[in-house]
């Protein structure tokens, strides 16, 4: 079977959500008119538990609003969160829907050249294939031929078809393709480790489900901001490396249930004792 992506998409998931009430403030240009505003707009997950979901009211929570509301509390602001999938965060960022994206986004060349990246990265996640425990899968290899739900818009699904020959069956946000392996419409589903180490906290996977296979594709995670946004970014940067000095996302990490990844805490280790 030759590999093909195949992609199950759903038109304007979601967009609804993002743009919010009718007359809701739109981004801005510059800390100071956030501040004349009142209020950070942050683009973040709502689907990807522990980084960002909803919780039984409605409300997203997770380790990245956390994060975002970090930000707002520095600029001493209200905080809005506004619900990004994979596929449309980028271009909400660019339609100025969000100051701020703090999105599981990994930082890849061409998505530099389309926002201002965020420096140091602020994460960095394997990508891993969540498998039923009789799927009898130990080696990568063995997906050859076989089809792996995935999040559409996610970097490494080309990365998988390719090198291990399996067939991706792509949808929209991670809940999605969750639902299809319950359904059996495929053997696992490819995504980011840490993500998925977080869905074998919840009693309905954890039974059933493991990750017998080694991490992949090491990559960092970037916030971002509109391109020229010089001065936000500038204070998100700072704001990063006081997180990496202070172990905040280590403590995230941990408070969310998470093993705190080596990047995390090499990141801790390097800054801990900077003077600035």
């Amino acid at each position: 079977m030759r590999n093909t992506i195949r992609a199950i998409t759903a038109a304007g998931v979601l967009a609804a959500l993002a743009l919010g009430a009718p007359g809701r403030a739109v981004a801005a240009d510059g800390v100071e008119a956030i501040k004349q505003r009142g209020t950070l707009i942050v683009g973040v997950k709502a689907d990807y538990k522990p980084f960002g979901f909803r919780d039984p009211s409605g409300a997203i929570i997770g380790l990245e609003p956390d994060l975002a509301a970090d930000v707002a509390k520095r600029l001493g602001v209200k905080l809005e969160l506004v619900p990004v999938v994979s596929a449309n965060r980028i271009e909400f960022l660019q339609q100025g829907k969000v100051d701020l994206l703090i999105a599981t986004l990994s930082d890849k060349p061409e998505r530099r050249r389309v926002v201002q990246a965020i420096d140091p990265q602020y994460y960095s996640d394997f990508v891993n294939v969540l498998l039923p425990k009789t799927s009898g899968i130990t080696e990568w290899a063995q997906l050859k031929g076989k089809p792996l739900c995935a999040t559409s818009g996610a970097w490494y699904n080309k990365d998988v078809a390719r090198t291990y020959g399996a067939e991706i069956v792509a949808f929209d946000g991670s809940e999605k393709p969750l639902f299809a392996l319950k359904q059996g419409n495929c053997l696992g589903y490819v995504y980011d480790q840490s993500m998925l180490q977080g869905k074998l906290l919840d009693d309905d996977w954890k039974a059933g489900y493991a990750l017998p296979l080694p991490g992949i594709l090491d990559a960092p995670w970037m916030m971002a901001v509109a391109p020229g946004n010089t001065s936000l970014q500038t204070m998100v940067e700072a704001t990063t490396k006081d997180w990496m000095k202070t172990g905040l996302i280590v403590a995230k990490e941990k408070a969310w249930g998470i093993e705190p990844t080596a990047y995390s805490k090499a990141m801790h280790e390097k800054y801990k004792n900077a003077t600035n």
